[in-house]
């Protein structure tokens, strides 16, 4: 690994090899690790750009499109047509009028990144900087640590692509990526992470998304591949990931390998480093172009209270 260079020059502050990141920004911070995204890392970022193109690295998603059952599925259904505007409000037949739709949507649907305050841990469902759950919740969701907590998002960041150095299409199902597979892709590609970057793991699952990922089969197996915890305590606390994404709708691998918790990747990750998660990020044409080091550019949707930032269009542009 030795060999192995990030051009990442701009300072990282907050994080500690050995420790990572952590409860470190004061009593009251909500934003986590991405704290430590500061104007020169943005203009870093900003200036890594020589091409000018741009990948989509979201998902179209509707009323049939893949998603965990602990989550609402998407409804979008007329609200108001256009010939029934101009009806009830008096207007000309011939005349102007409009079409507006309602939607109801899970907050983890689609492209999205996990809030702080998603994951909780102990019996009083704490999550990041000790905030409890009890104590944060509203009749319009959580009101600390939320998605409106984050910042917009502009890193440098890394693609590790463990279903190509292994040669495989997609990884099969319950596939465990610990450090050791990290370690191996990021050899084969020639570079390394620099504390304060972006992470993004391929696992190969979104190639089977298709149109709007109708087909549940075919995703299911694959989507379970992901990162052990030791893989997540490798990238946070020896490589300073600044945010942990993939392909799949939970990074992790399912089922766990890690102890007797049912989501030790997230435990870890959101409630103890602070490291948001970025799950279902399509990364298969920057595979097919081996395009491994980018500028991740995401605005999350500033809808207060939400646990996620969901069915985004997150861009990377190299």
């Amino acid at each position: 690994m030795n060999a192995l260079v990030s051009p990442r020059k701009a300072a990282v502050p907050g994080w500690c090899s050995g420790r990572g990141w952590g409860w470190i920004w004061g009593e009251a911070d909500e934003t986590g690790a991405l704290n430590a995204m500061t104007a020169e890392s943005v203009a870093e970022a900003l200036a890594s750009v020589s091409l000018g193109r741009m990948f989509d690295l979201g998902v179209d998603v509707d009323e049939r499109s893949f998603i965990s059952t602990f989550h609402a599925r998407t409804i979008v259904t007329t609200y108001c047509t256009a010939e029934g505007f101009k009806a009830a409000q008096g207007l000309d037949p011939k005349g102007v009028s409009f079409n507006t739709s309602l939607v109801a949507i899970s907050d983890h649907a689609g492209t999205q990144i996990d809030a702080l305050c998603h994951a909780t841990f102990g019996k009083d469902d704490h999550f990041y900087n000790g905030f409890e759950t009890r104590e944060c919740r509203s009749d319009f969701g959580i009101v600390r640590a939320s998605t409106s907590s984050m910042h917009p998002i502009v890193l440098t960041a890394v693609l590790i692509d463990v279903a190509a150095r292994l040669g495989r299409d997609s990884l099969e199902p319950g596939f465990a990526i610990g450090p050791q597979e990290l370690a191996d892709a990021l050899e084969g590609q020639g570079i390394d992470v620099a504390p304060g970057e972006a992470v993004f793991i391929r696992t190969g699952s979104l190639r089977h998304w298709g149109e709007a990922g109708h087909d549940h089969a075919a995703l299911a197996g694959p989507d379970t591949a992901g990162i052990t915890l030791a893989a997540a305590r490798w990238l946070s606390e020896e490589k300073g990931a600044i945010l942990v994404g993939s392909d799949t709708s939970t990074v992790e691998v399912l089922p766990p390998i890690d102890g007797g918790n049912a989501s030790p990747v997230h435990k870890y990750l959101l409630v103890d480093q602070g490291v948001h998660m970025a799950e279902l990020h399509y990364l298969e044409e920057l595979s097919r172009e081996r395009l491994y080091r980018f500028c991740y550019v995401a605005l999350t949707p500033k809808v207060r209270g939400t646990t996620g930032a969901f069915a985004m269009r997150p861009l990377a542009v190299v």
